[in-house]
């Protein structure tokens, strides 16, 4: 099997593991506040990568890390897994999962915007035009179909999504500046972080945890907060084509549409299809000039 196709099931399984995490956080969330369930996802994710590091023979680097990187590695952490999945989870908390799940999804088109004032890159048009579609999906998405009434059923938990992919934003605009190996940096990251989740968790929630929340949690912290990314970044190290692998991306919304009404039990209405499709062909165009790039290069 060569590489490519390696990265494709590599991609495929992160993706299909993402397509999932909309139901199992909604799920968990039956049995644990969103405070509770980041704690037990942290917990496990540095588990796993840290078993990621080990069997890679890579758990050296830890203790090699200079006094920067170690500082940059703790800024990074406090806004991811920290402040990022607190906001997302009780984002999840108060929204349906199909509307949750999409509107987190335009995290994309923030970063291309966020990247203009911090990493000094020009808006183009291209942005301008994917925003108003994307934004378009959101209204009629939170709007449950009717846009024009601007009403929306929990302006909080809309609220909490849209500024969690700014967050987001802010964590891979601000990685860059990390020159650490991606896992050792992440597992850092999130170990210097789970003393502030403990805290927060012990403080305004409760270290009480029912068996379910263990078991919803262990997934969230093992496969989407630890195997996906793996198997994300390994799909892109093994690819001729960064961009064939990144639209894989675009499978996993409508996918999950599928365990969230199958699994989760919820009633996908009409308006999530329209906004949902609003949303990916707007971040499909906005990326329509890098995907151009790499198919020139892949000819050449």
């Amino acid at each position: 099997m060569n590489n490519d196709r390696r990265a494709l099931l590599f991609g495929l399984g992160a993706v299909l593991i993402w397509s999932t995490v909309a139901t199992a956080f909604k799920l968990t969330l039956r049995y644990v506040d969103h405070m509770q369930l980041l704690l037990l996802a942290h917990f496990f994710s540095l588990i796993v990568l840290g078993s990621v590091l080990a069997v890679r023979g890579r758990l050296h680097l830890l203790l090699c890390a200079t006094r920067k990187q170690y500082a940059v590695a703790a800024g990074l952490g406090f806004l991811n897994p920290f402040l990022y999945y607190l906001v997302l989870f009780k984002g999840y908390d108060l929204l349906p999962a199909q509307v949750a799940q999409p509107v987190n999804f335009t995290w994309a088109l923030t970063m291309a915007w966020l990247s203009v004032p911090l990493l000094g890159q020009r808006l183009r048009l291209r942005d301008f035009i994917a925003g108003v579609v994307c934004y378009t999906g959101v209204l009629v998405l939170s709007t449950g179909g009717d846009p024009g009434s601007l009403r929306v059923d929990s302006p909080c938990g809309l609220a909490l999504i849209l500024f969690s992919t700014l967050i987001w934003s802010l964590y891979w605009i601000y990685n860059r500046r990390s020159d650490l190996d991606p896992v050792a940096g992440l597992f850092l990251g999130f170990l210097f972080a789970l003393p502030l989740t403990f805290g927060v968790t012990a403080i305004a929630s409760d270290l009480s945890i029912p068996w379910q929340g263990w078991l919803g949690g262990a997934y969230v912290g093992t496969f989407e907060m630890g195997i996906s990314f793996v198997l994300w970044l390994t799909a892109m190290k093994l690819t001729s084509s960064t961009a064939r692998i990144a639209n894989l991306i675009f499978i996993a919304p409508f996918l999950s549409l599928i365990f969230i009404h199958f699994v989760l039990g919820e009633h996908v209405v009409e308006a999530t299809f329209v906004g949902l499709a609003l949303i990916v062909a707007g971040l499909w165009w906005q990326s329509g000039e890098a995907r151009h790039e790499q198919s020139r290069k892949a000819v050449r």
